[in-house]
């Protein structure tokens, strides 16, 4: 069976209510399929009106009353609200295996007014409200994706169309009072995160949710080389600074044990001086291969620009002090000193393996989010490539 590109929407009330975390869980850890782009989308009216067009399909299992109630959900809650124009938040997920939109759309689950499981994605969080008269009274379905292969394509299609339009780093489409002033982190899922397919990093999501922050931009990342050494190089110098005394204490040990001579403490502080450069650039240099899978000194010169092995997920939140509230929730860089409920100490291994990086300061967010560049449309690039349409 060849490979199918599918895609899972989060609705603006999804997002609003900030279950996109356990959605995104539910998608990785039980579809069997790989996530490879993902991209925040402030739809227009014309996306929207698009879109619609191609929901209602002879091929859809659910029935037509259902497929209507859906064009009508779409029509009136993607778009511009209406008073304001003020675009809603959407995210779009973009999935890739064998018999991915079959696979994709059992874990999200088809509308009945007659369900009892609770199996599905909508079974948690969508909703039909239908009174004894057969009237809805309310329809959430949290969660949209095509019924079929062909219709995957299709509707892929429209959304590649209008994706650097209405789509990448959102901007003014979240209100704040009059003295609120709103800044912006980075959030990086390291790789660790995605060894196997499980739920960590919507969990992590899940964790960051409480902050009260906004997601404005997400990206399915690989990391080059170079990326890791322009982003990690602050630490680079911080290693050098640090490490001088541990190590000269390890080898102060080291000789002692192994020559049976004493080291006096001017030649301890000399083995720090002499080799404490050589271990701090030896530990950058595991941290850039974490990072991007390729260890920077083999690594040939003309493919220092090159996408790496690992993947991440790169999200930017807004809010008002969203770099310390992000902080906050994270912990500390050693998982081990990290408190109770934050995300290091749940899902950290040591200081490199420590499940996610957060921006220190909104300077430092500026910088790591150029370097990142989540606002680019590789949503795009991965629709048209896997179409041929490029």
């Amino acid at each position: 069976m060849s490979e199918e590109l599918a895609y899972a929407i989060i609705t603006p009330y999804s997002l609003h209510k900030s279950r996109t975390g356990g959605i995104i869980a539910r998608l990785i850890s039980r579809s069997g399929v790989e996530l490879v782009a993902a991209r925040m989308f402030a739809p227009s009216a014309e996306l929207v009106s698009e879109y619609a067009e191609q929901v209602v399909s002879p091929d859809d299992p659910q029935e037509k009353r259902i497929q209507e109630l859906i064009r009508e959900y779409v029509l009136r809650n993607l778009g511009p609200e209406p008073k304001s124009q003020r675009r809603r938040r959407v995210m779009m997920l973009l999935f890739k295996g064998e018999d991915a939109v079959r696979k994709l759309r059992a874990v999200i689950g088809n509308f009945s007014p007659h369900r009892r499981g609770g199996e599905t994605i909508r079974d948690t969080y969508g909703d039909l409200i239908i009174d004894e008269n057969d009237n809805v009274h309310y329809f959430e379905p949290a969660v949209l994706a095509a019924p079929t292969p062909a219709e995957a394509k299709t509707k892929l299609l429209i959304w590649a169309k209008y994706s650097d339009t209405d789509g990448g780093v959102l901007e003014d489409v979240i209100q704040y009072g009059p003295h609120e002033v709103p800044e912006r982190t980075l959030v990086l899922l390291k790789p660790d995160n995605f060894k196997f397919p499980s739920g960590r990093p919507g969990n992590m999501i899940d964790f960051f949710s409480r902050t009260g922050l906004f997601i404005v931009g997400i990206k399915v990342h690989r990391m080059s080389v170079a990326q890791a050494m322009e982003f990690y190089a602050p630490v680079r110098e911080t290693l050098r600074n640090a490490v001088k005394e541990r190590v000269a204490v390890k080898a102060k040990a080291a000789l002692e044990r192994e020559l049976e001579i004493k080291v006096p403490e001017a030649e301890q502080r000399q083995l720090g001086e002499m080799l404490g450069p050589l271990y701090a650039e030896s530990q950058f240099e595991n941290i850039v291969r974490f990072m991007s899978g390729i260890n920077p000194r083999e690594c040939d010169p003309s493919k220092l620009a090159e996408p790496g092995t690992e993947k991440c997920i790169a999200l930017i939140y807004e809010g008002v002090n969203a770099v310390a509230k992000i902080r906050s929730v994270l912990g500390p860089t050693d998982p081990s000193k990290a408190p109770p409920g934050s995300i290091r100490r749940e899902f950290g291994a040591n200081i490199m393996v420590n499940a996610a990086h957060a921006s220190d300061s909104p300077e430092n967010a500026r910088r790591e989010m150029r370097i990142v560049d989540v606002g680019e449309n590789l949503f795009r690039r991965t629709v048209e490539e896997f179409y041929g349409t490029a």
